[in-house]
């Protein structure tokens, strides 16, 4: 079952950053002020995709919470820096940093810690 529940987790991540890539495509449109800007938010169906993914994603991370421990099941959610990271370079054309590159190593390799003790 904590495969499973792991498993889910880790579909989470995903959703999650699908929802970010969605958003961020939906508002590249920007409306310059602030009214501009959220009337774009409110207008653009990749925003509203974006946040259907993010409730999809909050449903099934309650099912995943009711299974893990809470201290294994929040650091996955930092997989999502390096998910949505590479996706924004591959899809939405941002820019490439080895910095960025370097701080998304040391999350994997702490998320990997942590997986390492799970199965202890």
């Amino acid at each position: 079952m904590k495969s499973v529940a792991l498993s889910l987790a880790v579909f989470c991540v995903l959703l999650s950053s699908a929802a970010q890539l969605a958003m961020r495509r939906g508002m590249s449109q920007g409306g310059g002020d602030i009214a501009g800007t959220y009337l774009q938010a409110f207008t653009s169906p990749m925003v509203w995709f974006g946040l259907c993914l993010y409730g999809i994603s909050a449903v099934l991370w309650l099912w995943v919470l009711s299974r893990l421990d809470v201290s294994l099941a929040y650091p996955l959610v930092s997989l999502g820096f390096v998910v949505t990271m590479l996706l924004g370079i591959l899809w939405l054309g941002e820019p490439f940093s080895w910095v960025r590159v370097a701080g998304c190593t040391l999350i994997v390799l702490g998320v990997s810690l942590l997986a390492l003790d799970a199965h202890a």
